[in-house]
């Protein structure tokens, strides 16, 4: 405990005010007069630090011990209750509570903590010119009391470390206010208590996990008669939160996620200590919409390497992340978006809208758009407004910040920057880059270029290559078991979930092939259930991966899922072993489990983060094969089923053609329909509803029959049809947008016209015969599920015999590094010089020509009226 305290050195006791932490500064400057003064005057910091915890957590009377040996500075501080042990806690830069300790912990030569019978003394040491020491734990004291043991399940460490700082502040916010608070003196002492009591328990469980673990799953022991203290705290929180909503603290008010968390583990405390069930923070219900589906902390890599267009801003709304994806939608290079105000990319008019809202977030804790999709216009850098979707989530960093994450996704694809994409293009952050935390509780460093051996960039080439050499998912896994066995393991497993949530061992694959493995040993599990807690069922619940070297490695409980993984190690035998989730997408689905049966070659606490990074990246090739292999089949039919079949008419000839895009799932949003209404005229339909997935294929399908009925209901002009539609649309799915092009063709004796109106889509094109091209761009309005009150026009156009109208979404013609009008300009030509063409012949060289490189869904329709007397 340091060096003891020489005889004769005076003490100075001091009680419980605040003001007697001054005099505790006083009295060791007075004591260590002589000393070094920079020495001093950090002496004098630390033990007021000290003594200050004293008077918020002891409340007992402090004394405090100063002297000098060779100059160097030492000093104690004790307090009367030695049962209430140390909680030291992360230095996060946003934590405003919590530093005392952190400060002695950087400042001192040397520090520790003593328990005795009667008192606890904390002391430091300063030595002149000494070298930064090494970080040390502090030594926790644990009350002997009986205890319950708690369990907590899938709980986001970042998301906990949150709620933890903002709990700490709101009660020193209102011990601060004193009795202009409103809670009773009484209750802040058992809160502050509670909260110092629960802090504790909780880091002693966490001490336990895996380094790289981000979502844990906790056995934590809690006093048993500590009920009714946990319940105060609750009360006293919920109090002080809605004291910092009216603004009478100087703390803003918690998120919703940082709110609903911290009353699901006070709860769980309270629940499981009077014996109720324990439920995981996962399945607790009425979490809030704005809650990401990711549990672990916050990663900017994650967030740049995303395909979908995603910003993050922090809490005083700056970026501080931007994809590829998002940059270039906006027109912008992504290092010089970083650092900028989120307003740069909002046009005029909703700046102050979304400050206004903003602000209130931050000062109310109530969400108005979080975890919604709601459609607004970005703007883009040459001032044009691009129609998206914009959905943000809030989630945690380990350092202690809330980040706001935004996803843009485009209902039109704007064109490239007129250069082309560069393949020399700067990082997001800009150098040096601000420190955005690490994304394990433990601060483990995360896999670097670099920074792993060749043997494990070897196992990560190799585990792709055994993944994406074939599209049969269980034949992917035990190639990549293979690959796992040769290099890392003696043995591993596949397990994943299937669509009823039952757990089915996919493959078992031993580094030896003699090894024999019995029938019994694959295929599904029993039921996962609550008494189910070995490793295995608590990574399928959010915790790992977990690191296993204690014997038996797996299989400690006793329900029928842990006795078959007992039953597999007795067979094959394990020394250590590592058991980690696929996740992908913010769920788990399955898991790899890694043994190796040498006592030699154990498992290590190194290999974690590296087997982490492994894994990760086998869990978003597993997830890709099972998206594509749970789809392909549906999509095939569901587009089918979808595509009309033109009607046949004396004067005018159809075609049409459907060229789903080559990186979706055979089907998305695009859509084209012909049908006769009921005063014999032709109904033209293109449409393109944002996404390229099932979930757009059902909503382009519930939009063209709406769209059908309106149509022969009304029998009105287009662009009223299309106002219709707008307002069943918005009333049924307020989430949901689409372009679309509705055109009426009407024929009177020798002639045909067009009466049609535009939602937002690219205008159709009219060929002559003679090989002359047009494009109609009247009827021009916003896209369906922007606004259903605003008017729509209609536009009309003669369509000379032999002439070809052209139908088309956009998966036609843009293309990246293409301007738009370049585009158009391109579809002109070649449409004019097959203008000639048969109708078939024609949508087959638009097709030949178009179709080959394009990553979008493809419609087109094309219409010819027929020379009068000559037959469709």
């Amino acid at each position: 405990m340091g060096s003891p305290v020489p005889p004769g050195v005076p003490s100075w006791r001091l009680a419980p005010e605040p003001e007697n932490v001054a005099a505790a500064r006083s009295f060791v400057r007075s004591a260590l007069d002589g000393a070094d003064p920079d020495l001093v005057e950090t002496a004098a910091l630390l033990a007021g630090e000290l003594v200050t915890n004293v008077v918020l957590h002891a409340r007992t009377e402090a004394e405090v011990w100063a002297w000098t040996v060779d100059g160097q500075a030492h000093v104690r501080v004790a307090d009367r209750r030695p049962d209430h042990g140390l909680v030291p806690h992360d230095r996060h830069p946003y934590a405003t509570t919590g530093r005392g300790l952190a400060l002695v912990e950087e400042l001192a030569a040397g520090h520790g903590v003593h328990s005795g019978a009667e008192r606890k003394t904390v002391w430091f040491e300063l030595w002149p010119g000494a070298p930064v020491p090494p970080l040390s734990p502090w030594e926790t004291v644990t009350p002997s009391v009986a205890r319950v043991t708690v369990t907590l399940s899938d709980v986001p460490h970042a998301l906990y470390g949150a709620a933890r700082q903002h709990g700490e502040g709101l009660l020193r916010e209102v011990h601060l206010a004193g009795t202009g608070s409103g809670v009773p003196p009484r209750d802040l002492v058992v809160a502050q208590d509670a909260s110092h009591m629960i802090s504790a328990c909780m880091t002693a469980a966490v001490e336990q996990e895996t380094p790289d673990s981000s979502t844990l799953s906790l056995r934590v022991a809690f006093p048993a008669d500590a009920a009714p203290a946990v319940t105060t705290l609750r009360r006293v929180l919920d109090e002080a939160d809605a004291l910092a909503q009216q603004g009478s603290l100087l703390l803003l008010p918690a998120l919703p996620q940082i709110r609903a968390f911290r009353q699901w583990l006070l709860d769980q405390i309270t629940g499981q200590l009077s014996g109720g069930p324990a439920t995981a923070w996962t399945l607790a219900p009425g979490l809030p919409g704005a809650v990401s589906r990711d549990l672990g902390p916050w990663d900017p890599a994650k967030a740049e390497a995303a395909q979908v267009p995603t910003v993050a801003a922090d809490d005083r709304n700056r970026i501080i992340a931007v994809n590829e994806a998002a940059a270039a939608l906006v027109g912008w290079q992504p290092h010089e978006l970083v650092g900028q105000r989120l307003t740069v990319l909002m046009p005029e008019h909703l700046r102050h809208r979304h400050l206004t809202a903003f602000t209130s977030l931050l000062l109310t804790g109530e969400p108005r758009i979080l975890g919604r999709s709601v459609p607004v216009p970005a703007l883009h850098r040459d001032g044009r407004q691009i129609p998206v979707r914009l959905a943000i989530q809030t989630q945690e960093a380990v350092d202690g910040r809330t980040v706001f994450v935004a996803q843009l996704l485009a209902t039109t694809a704007p064109p490239a920057p007129s250069g082309g994409p560069s393949d020399d293009r700067p990082a997001t952050r800009p150098v040096p880059a601000s420190p955005h935390g690490q994304t394990t509780p433990r601060r483990t460093p995360g896999l670097r270029a670099g920074t792993a051996a060749p043997e494990w960039l070897e196992l990560f080439a190799d585990t792709g290559q055994a993944l994406a050499g074939t599209l049969d998912l269980d034949e992917g896994l035990r190639r990549t078991c293979h690959v796992l066995t040769r290099g890392l393991a003696d043995w591993c497993t596949a397990d994943l979930l299937d669509e009823q949530g039952r757990l089915v061992r996919v493959c078992i694959v031993h580094r030896d092939d003699r090894v024999p493995i019995a029938e019994e040993h694959f295929g599904r599990f029993p039921p996962l259930t609550a008494d189910a807690r070995g490793p295995l069922p608590r990574v399928l619940r959010g915790a790992g991966p977990l690191l296993l070297t204690d014997s038996p490695p797996l299989g400690r409980g006793h329900s029928r899922v842990d006795a078959r993984q007992r039953a597999l190690v007795g067979h094959l035998g394990a020394s250590s072993a590592v058991v980690a989730p696929l996740r992908a997408q913010g769920r788990i689905f399955g898991a790899l489990t890694l043994v190796r049966v040498r006592d030699e070659h154990p498992f290590t606490r190194r290999d974690v983060p590296l087997i982490a990074e492994l894994v990760r990246g086998i869990a978003l090739g597993v997830d890709n094969a099972r998206l594509h292999r749970s789809v392909h089949s549906s999509a095939e039919q569901l587009q089918r089923a979808l595509l009309p079949t033109l009607p046949r008419h004396e004067r005018l000839e159809l075609a049409a053609r459907y060229l789903p895009s080559s990186a979706t799932a055979e089907v998305g949003g695009d859509w084209y329909d012909v049908f006769l209404l009921p005063g014999g005229e032709t109904a033209l339909v293109v449409g393109d509803v944002a996404g390229h997935d099932l979930k757009a294929a059902v909503a382009m399908s519930a939009l063209r029959n709406m769209l059908r009925g309106i149509a022969v209901d009304r029998q009105e002009p287009p662009g009223d049809v299309l106002r219709r539609l707008d307002l069943a649309s918005h009333t049924l799915d307020q989430r949901s947008t689409a372009t679309c092009v509705y055109g009426l063709v009407r024929q009177d004796g020798g002639a045909t016209h067009l009466n049609y109106s535009s939602a937002g889509h690219l205008p159709p094109l009219l060929i002559t015969p003679a090989g002359g091209t047009r494009y109609l761009d009247g009827g021009r309005g916003v896209l369906i599920g922007m606004d259903p009150d605003l008017p729509r026009a209609s536009a009309h156009e003669p369509l000379p015999p032999g002439s070809t109208l052209l139908l088309f979404t956009d998966g036609l013609i843009e293309r990246r590094g293409e301007s738009l009008g370049d585009a158009m300009t391109r579809l002109g030509r070649h449409a004019a010089a097959h203008a000639g063409d048969p109708l078939e012949v024609f949508c087959d060289e638009l097709v030949i020509a178009f179709g080959a490189d394009t990553t979008d869904d493809v419609a087109l329709l094309a219409l010819r009226p027929t020379t009068p007397g000559t037959p469709a």
